[in-house]
């Protein structure tokens, strides 16, 4: 102890030692769930008014901001490409993500600084964008809408684990930052399809990969360095989830929860997901996903030591309803 110090001092010192030695603590993975019962009226697209107004609520959660726009302004850069990956297997209807959905997210990027020319909204095939009502344009003087199929893929292999992929070129040379925008709905293989599977649509070859329920490929190919690296934020679409018949798009298998769910951490929103699904299930008699012989125990490796893309404990996941 120098001359003077007090021994007061020297606890404190100790104790400052003591804590800066500590490892911090990691914060809960945010899973916010923003819900209007009159988003939608039978037979009708979401109301885009409303939609914006859930949107706002969820993503100024889960990124602790002051305001919505100061949210949004967190997502992405100005002069970065932003990606907006779709889903659009089903077609029209309430099991494809919505265009209004995607029309709200490209006015509040835009509004945060972001090109109309630097937006990007694409999926594995033209065919299946166009069948679910967008626009399919590649002017690059506006928003494109963009399949695969056009876009083109790498033409060497990319590799994690069980998985060996071509990747679109939309995802590795064209975006600099993706939003993924899945459906919450039933997957009549692989139990449910949300964040995860989504970016099965960035490869040439998903069809290889739902064997055994899809564990372990859902989590390998999301662990392919453009996918992992880029993916900023999911924004899963609940408006009208289906808990039956899925992929497909089953009318009499969905049901209005006319909601969005939204997370940075693709593992935690799709355990919530699953767990929505699961309960909805039950309320209708049917039987549990594990029952089925189709539990999607590939939420589980994608939380692994192997994977860490994010967490599915639930003491670790901070589910909050707005």
């Amino acid at each position: 102890m120098r001359p003077g110090a007090s021994r007061r001092t020297l606890l404190r010192a100790c104790l400052a030692g003591a804590l800066s030695g500590r490892a911090a603590v990691p914060a809960k993975s945010k899973v916010a769930i923003a819900r209007d019962p009159m988003i939608r009226r039978a037979g009708s697209s979401p109301d885009s008014t409303r939609l914006l107004l859930l949107l706002d609520r969820a993503v100024q959660s889960v990124y602790d901001a002051d305001s919505p726009s100061a949210a949004w302004k967190k997502i992405a850069r100005p002069g970065e490409t932003v990606g907006l990956k779709v889903n659009c297997l089903a077609g029209r209807g309430s099991a494809s993500t919505s265009p209004v959905l995607v029309e709200a997210i490209c006015e509040r990027l835009q509004q945060a600084g972001v090109r109309q020319q630097d937006l990007i909204v694409w999926d594995r095939l033209t065919a299946d964008m166009e069948h679910a009502g967008f626009p399919v344009t590649a002017r690059k003087d506006r928003i494109r809408y963009l399949g695969n199929d056009a876009a083109g893929y790498e033409t060497d292999l990319a590799i994690f684990g069980s998985v060996g992929s071509l990747l679109s070129r939309t995802i590795t040379q064209i975006c600099d930052a993706v939003i993924n925008l899945p459906v919450l709905k039933d997957h009549g293989i692989v139990g449910v399809t949300m964040a995860l599977k989504n970016l099965f649509g960035a490869i040439h070859n998903p069809n290889k990969y739902h064997l055994d329920t899809g564990d372990p490929y859902v989590a390998d190919v999301y662990m392919l360095s453009p996918i992992r690296q880029k993916v900023r934020l999911t924004i899963c679409e609940a408006v009208s989830p289906q808990f039956e018949g899925g992929p497909s798009y089953m009318p009499q298998w969905a049901w209005p929860f006319n909601g969005v769910i939204v997370s940075r951490d693709p593992v935690a929103l799709d355990y919530i997901g699953w767990q929505i699904i699961e309960q909805k299930r039950a309320e209708q008699g049917l039987p549990t996903l594990r029952h089925e012989r189709r539990e999607p125990v590939y939420i589980a490796r994608a939380a692994d030591a192997q994977h860490r893309i994010g967490t599915n404990d639930p003491a670790a996941i901070d589910r909050v309803e707005i």
